[in-house]
């Protein structure tokens, strides 16, 4: 960790610059700062008359954007979801967009902020800390199936119903406060199943996932992105798993046609918003190897039809 506090190395960075297809004067939106990887290197592919809005949901990513570029008049930075991007009256005409999604490394990398059972840390996993409650709070008041349903859903665990019970069982003694203490429960509750990977890495994903509303909010964010899109302009989502994967592909080729009712003629096919530019890209061998947290990841780019 250096000065600059905790640092994220951005996936797939070359892809990405290929897939928006950066022009100088160009104006572009990154949708999920993080720590700045990828809206580093848009920005110095931007010539004087380019402009680069920035956007994270996360506090201390946004007080990280304002110290490396708030002095660039080129750039504008945003507190707020990238589902709400719309409302950024700056975020019209736009380019191109990019949203990263997932948690970042310094999120992750930071105990204090609960996403990780690397490390003791309170069981928050907000986000944005200054909105809603953290998972320690869910937890405490949630239904027992409430619990089950989040875990299935979200994080794909077959023992969601066995972990949901132990949950509850745990708070009639004392609530769940830590990050280590979900993880311990979790594992004397299902036991080590897979030699790679840790009985409480489905269950963390789950609540992250449900804490911080993301498979709501990347619907909003794709239809928001395309609306501040320009004819001719490029979207690029990165996502870690195959729930935003399906969303940011079914998206990228439309709404299914109207059903049509029997005796009429079919309507006439609307044209795509978007038309996907290649097929989807995953990190090279040499970057995962580089870079674990790549080898989940999915790129998908599209573009803005006329």
């Amino acid at each position: 960790m250096n000065a600059a506090g905790p640092q994220h190395v951005p996936v797939m960075l070359d892809e990405v610059l290929e897939g928006l297809d950066l022009k100088p004067e160009g104006r572009y939106l990154d949708g999920t700062f993080g720590r700045g990887g990828h809206a580093r290197e848009v920005l110095a592919r931007l010539g004087p008359r380019g402009r680069l809005l920035l956007m994270d949901r996360d506090p201390e990513a946004v007080a990280s954007a304002v110290r490396e570029f708030g002095a660039d008049p080129r750039v504008a930075i945003r507190h707020a979801n990238f589902a709400t991007m719309t409302q950024w009256e700056e975020a019209r005409e736009l380019d191109g967009v990019l949203l990263d999604l997932g948690v970042s490394s310094p999120q992750l990398d930071d105990a204090s902020r609960g996403f990780s059972f690397q490390g003791e840390g309170p069981l928050d996993m907000r986000m944005d800390p200054t909105r809603g409650p953290s998972v320690a709070e869910w937890l405490a008041c949630a239904e027992e199936t409430e619990i089950a349903d989040v875990l299935w859903r979200y994080g794909e665990e077959r023992m969601s119903r066995r972990i949901a019970r132990a949950i509850v069982e745990r708070r009639r003694l004392h609530p769940l406060a830590t990050t280590a203490g979900l993880a311990d429960l979790v594992a004397r509750t299902i036991g080590y199943r897979e030699r790679s990977k840790h009985p409480a890495t489905r269950t963390f994903q789950a609540l992250r996932i449900h804490i911080n509303d993301e498979l709501g909010a990347l619907p909003a964010g794709l239809a928001a992105a395309l609306a501040g899109l320009k004819p001719g302009g490029r979207l690029a989502v990165i996502s870690f798993h195959s729930l935003e994967d399906r969303i940011v592909k079914q998206f990228i080729r439309g709404e299914p046609a109207p059903a049509v009712r029997r005796g009429l003629p079919a309507p006439a096919a609307a044209p795509a918003p978007l038309r996907a530019i290649g097929k989807a890209r995953f990190a090279t061998a040499a970057e995962t190897a580089a870079n674990p947290r790549a080898r989940s990841a999915v790129l998908r780019i599209a573009e803005k039809t006329a």
